[in-house]
């Protein structure tokens, strides 16, 4: 094998390495993101306030999964409607537990940050989810792009995925072909 080959095979096997990386880390931020949020009905939002640090910081993405509120206790985080019905949501963490005069749970809340509680209780029907798990940074990027973009952008890295395969079949086919004629040519 003469030096220039060893030099190209080199460089391609690092170039496709670096591919391999690339695609690997795109795939699993899409199965982060979208993938796995949707397949078990969780939501995924962003923390767009200090409210929560230290452990979440503005733009990490949390996943929030629906939960029975018997399971939800002092301790968890929840992310709940400020006003029930209305699309405004809050991350914060259940700082104590009760009943209204109704035999009603209700829940406190408090971000990790404040230096108290939130004023409102929150009430069952407010809660949205519990969080199931969380990403530091990545609902930044989740933030830059809207629900149809962020479709647009799977098609087209799922398209250039499926390029890329096709590419490496194509080459990876002609590359044995001429091996095999140059073992046949040299026998």
């Amino acid at each position: 094998m003469s030096e220039h080959t060893r030099v190209r095979s080199g460089v391609g096997w690092t170039g496709q390495v670096i591919a391999w990386f690339v695609i690997t880390a795109v795939a699993a931020m899409l199965a982060v993101c979208v993938l796995v949020p949707r397949l078990v009905g969780a939501t995924p939002y962003t923390i767009l306030t200090g409210s929560m640090r230290p452990d979440l910081p503005v733009g990490t993405l949390v996943v929030m999964k629906s939960a029975d509120v018997s399971n939800i206790g002092v301790g968890n985080v929840v992310t709940y409607q400020l006003k029930s019905g209305e699309s405004t949501v809050v991350t914060h963490r259940v700082v104590a537990v009760g009943f209204d005069s109704d035999g009603t749970r209700i829940f406190t809340t408090q971000g990790d940050a404040n230096n108290g509680p939130d004023p409102k209780k929150v009430i069952p029907a407010q809660i949205k989810g519990k969080l199931w798990y969380a990403v530091p940074h990545l609902g930044r990027i989740s933030n830059l792009i809207d629900n149809a973009q962020r479709h647009a952008i799977s098609v087209v890295i799922v398209g250039g995925l499926l390029a890329y395969a096709a590419y490496m079949f194509v080459t990876s086919a002609r590359e044995r072909r001429y091996t095999k004629t140059k073992e046949e040519v040299s026998v």
